[in-house]
């Protein structure tokens, strides 16, 4: 039994190791929104439809020149910024700072997991939305391409522990950091602002599983 346990520590730690060599480059995630067209259309106008701002890192996905109030409980945030393209679902994603300006108490989720969360009013330039849930704390998560998680050895739905600014003053390890495994991603850990700032990241730096 000994004999056993040792060896799987071993090993564990050459795949921590190995792991340890690539670098995950950070994508900093400011508060956003993503709309279904029918929401989108409510607040923008029937004849409107999400312009470029600028491609993401994440194939297929773009932030918009839209940007929207959302207003909670408490208080308001303003030009919170869409992320295209449309969603089966609308979604408010925000930091804890956030939730408290608006007074509300949203969940640490997945993306797309919204049981049990709190709704918010969503106003833009031709009309408002009110959704019964939907805000949420985007649980921090590693996009990987499959040939990147082969490479690594990392199974989809996994949890993970991650090195931020290693070598700073800010240097800091992040536990149970989510994997999502797919064709459609590119290699990338998403961190949200208050996340990335308290280990003094910029979008591009380098994370290390570990």
């Amino acid at each position: 039994m000994e004999e056993k346990l040792v060896k799987e520590i071993v090993e564990d730690l050459k795949l921590r190791a190995e792991r340890s060599k690539t670098p995950v480059p950070v994508g900093i995630s400011n508060r956003h929104v993503h709309f279904t067209k029918e929401d989108f259309k409510a607040v923008f106008g029937a004849g409107a439809d999400p312009i470029l701002f600028r491609q993401l890192r994440q194939p297929g996905f773009f932030a918009c020149n839209e940007t929207v109030s959302v207003e909670g409980p408490k208080g308001t945030l303003k030009n919170v910024r869409m992320i295209g393209p449309y969603r089966p679902y609308t979604q408010v994603e925000v930091s804890l700072g956030d939730a408290r300006v608006l007074g509300v108490d949203p969940p640490i989720r997945d993306s797309g997991k919204l049981e049990n969360s709190p709704g918010i009013k969503i106003t833009g330039p031709k009309g408002s939305v009110h959704i019964k849930k939907g805000v949420i704390l985007s649980k921090r998560h590693i996009h990987f391409h499959p040939s990147d998680a082969e490479l690594m050895k990392i199974r989809n739905g996994a949890e993970v522990r991650v090195r931020c600014g290693s070598g700073t003053e800010r240097e800091t390890v992040y536990e149970r950091v989510l994997c999502r495994v797919s064709d459609k991603f590119a290699l990338e850990l998403h961190l949200d602002v208050e996340e990335a700032n308290a280990a003094g990241l910029k979008n591009g730096a380098p994370a290390y599983i570990v």
